[in-house]
């Protein structure tokens, strides 16, 4: 029974370390849903993107990796530019896009 507890322990220390990192940046001229779409769509055709989320109020786009996959911040960044777009701030956090959407959405 305490080789069980300490395997679940030692588990659970574990689980953030392999929690997806999300990248979360700040988009400035985005200005209607066509914007978010077209920045949705690009975004999502990369390979490693497993979704994405589009606030515009906040202006705030969101990226998920697929699992065991990381995302190639300076290639999303890229694709935000090259659709004409400027990206203020980038940041990494560990948290799924439905969890960050919640909270944007919490934050209205």
């Amino acid at each position: 029974m305490k080789n069980i507890f300490i395997v679940t322990l030692f588990a659970i220390s574990l689980t953030p370390a392999f929690a997806a990192t999300s990248m979360k940046a700040t988009v400035n001229g985005m200005v209607c849903a066509f914007c978010a779409q077209g920045i949705e769509k690009r975004i999502s055709k990369m390979p490693a993107t497993k979704a994405v989320y589009v606030d515009l109020k906040k202006k705030t786009v969101v990226v998920e990796p697929k699992d065991g996959m990381t995302l190639d911040q300076k290639a999303i960044v890229e694709e935000v530019k090259d659709a004409g777009y400027d990206i203020v701030k980038v940041e990494s956090v560990a948290k799924s896009v439905a969890e960050i959407k919640a909270e944007l959405v919490a934050d209205k």
